[in-house]
This record gives structure tokens, sequence and C-alpha cells, in this order.
């Protein structure tokens, strides 16, 4: 499994996103990349006012400020939907 964490430079939020997600990812087997809105105009288009983003495939699973629960509870549904 893949997360997504949509960024900018200079941003603390976003910084604190990546302090959580390598929190989770002591719980939760994971892999996360970072990509900053400002290489792409689609993405800044889509995400400028919402950074950060935690994404998996299509699905925005938090912005802004980044709640660990809800990341942990995304990990959870998606690891028991794959298991059953």
């Amino acid at each position: 499994m893949k997360l997504v964490l949509y960024s900018k430079e200079n941003c603390s939020l976003c910084e604190q996103a990546k302090v959580i997600l390598e929190l989770i990812q002591q719980e939760y087997p994971f892999e996360w990349e970072e990509i900053n809105i400002y290489n792409d105009e689609k993405l800044l288009e889509e995400y400028h006012l919402m950074i950060p983003v935690v994404a998996h495939e299509n699905t925005i699973i938090d912005s802004e400020l980044i709640d660990i629960s809800k990341v942990e509870n995304y990990l959870k549904l998606y690891n028991n939907s794959e298991n059953s």
C-alpha cells in the first residue's frame, strides 16, 4: 500500500503530516511518497487550498490539519478489506 502526501515548501502543517505518517508507519506497513503540488499545475489547482493532503489512490484520507486517528482508521479499514 502506498499513500501520497501532497505538500508544498515552507509548510508547517506539511512537516507535521510527515511526522504523523512516520509515527503511523511504526504500527502499519505502508509506503508514502511526498509530492510538491507546485511542480504540477493540475495538482496545484486541485489541492492549493487543502495542503497538506494525505491520499491513497483516488481517495483523500485527510487534509489541512492531519488527524492521526483518521489515517489510522483508514489503514485499518483498508487492511481488513484486503484480508477478507
